[in-house]
């Protein structure tokens, strides 16, 4: 019988899609790579989504994020996000926080989550996320920088020990070690060099293909360590 999960039913059988309707995941950001990572997470089955972001939609989020469209601008994205995901599985409960994470407010933020899933770019707060994470024993992913990238073969999954290249991940790595963290935690970066150039107000170049390919590789992981706990090693 053809349903809306018999695709993903065919590859991760009864008990790996029983697993993701019992889950509950907290993806922090719906930007550019957090619209990917929430919707194909959806998508895939997990039956419980966090939505956390505090902003609105602007006409230059059009070119990247899945929940920009010009109907859209001026919302907050959790609720647009939390409109467009109850469309594709009703049976999702989203949670839809409009907040702004930070070292006040993490732990209630992500209390309760079984994987949380760290889309946002402020280092401060992807620390704080760090830090509850590895307190709590919470499972989770970090996305480094997709701007500035143009070749999508260069995305890679590792552990934050091991990047190289990309700047926010250098920055990051000594944040931890500075807080005493340990950077065993997988990310997903990029070892091609920055292109381009930045804008007066910093804005960075960026193309939905590479922030596409972040998100869905974030997401990608969490699936498979939902139902098959084949953690990286």
């Amino acid at each position: 019988m053809d349903s809306q999960f018999s695709r993903t039913l065919l590859l991760l059988g009864e008990k790996g899609l029983s697993r993701l309707s019992g889950s509950r995941v907290a993806v922090v950001g719906c930007g550019a790579v957090g619209s990917y990572v929430a919707e194909s997470l959806v998508r895939g089955g997990v039956g419980h989504i966090r939505l956390i972001d505090f902003d609105t939609v602007a006409l230059s989020n059009i070119n990247r994020q899945l929940f920009a469209l010009h109907s859209t601008i001026g919302q907050k994205k959790v609720d647009v996000a939390a409109e467009r995901l109850k469309d594709i599985n009703p049976n999702c409960q989203i949670e839809a926080v409009d907040a702004l994470l930070d070292e006040n407010n993490v732990e209630s933020l992500l209390s309760g989550a079984d994987f949380v899933a760290d889309a946002i770019d402020d280092r401060q707060a992807k620390i704080a996320i760090y830090k509850e994470c590895q307190r709590k024993n919470i499972p989770f992913i970090s996305s480094m920088g997709a701007a500035r990238r143009t070749d999508i073969s260069q995305v890679r999954v590792d552990k934050m020990k091991n990047t190289k290249v990309c700047p926010l991940a250098a920055d990051l790595r000594r944040m931890c070690k500075k807080n005493n963290l340990s950077m065993d935690f997988p990310v997903v970066y990029s070892t091609q060099n920055p292109v381009g150039q930045c804008a007066e107000n910093r804005q960075m170049g960026s193309l939905p293909t590479v922030t596409g390919v972040f998100g869905l590789t974030v997401a990608n992981y969490i699936l498979l360590m939902l139902t098959q706990d084949n953690r990286l090693t």
